[in-house]
């Protein structure tokens, strides 16, 4: 779930400022939000611990920027914002849970 998340909030992140709703008509410099994701993508599919670890870290603010522009956007930019936000969620929460069960199988992991 963590793997579809991303890569599905990559993908949007990316259409987002090019396609969908930029903030200006001919695309932006800020379709480049999407590098960072791209690139965890390879460790995240080999299920690398660091590449989560990253990913963990840069979610929330993608999390962040969606309600932001959600809440302050009409229309259709407001739509792709709640959607990317959503998505960033999804990607955390799954990325947590995990983490979680990856503890769990560790011989010798305790519950605190």
């Amino acid at each position: 779930m963590a793997i579809a998340a991303t890569l599905a909030l990559t993908l949007l992140e990316l259409l987002w400022e090019i396609v969908l709703a930029p903030l200006t008509p001919h695309g932006a410099w800020l379709a480049l939000k999407a590098l960072p994701l791209a690139l965890l993508l390879p460790g995240l599919l080999r299920g690398a611990r660091k590449s989560r670890q990253w990913l963990a870290l840069l979610l929330p603010f993608y999390a962040a920027e969606g309600l932001v522009r959600a809440s302050g956007e009409p229309g259709r930019h407001g739509v792709v914002a709640a959607t990317a936000c959503l998505l960033a969620v999804v990607a955390f929460v799954a990325l947590l849970r995990w983490f979680g069960l990856e503890r769990k199988q560790r011989p010798g992991a305790s519950g605190a």
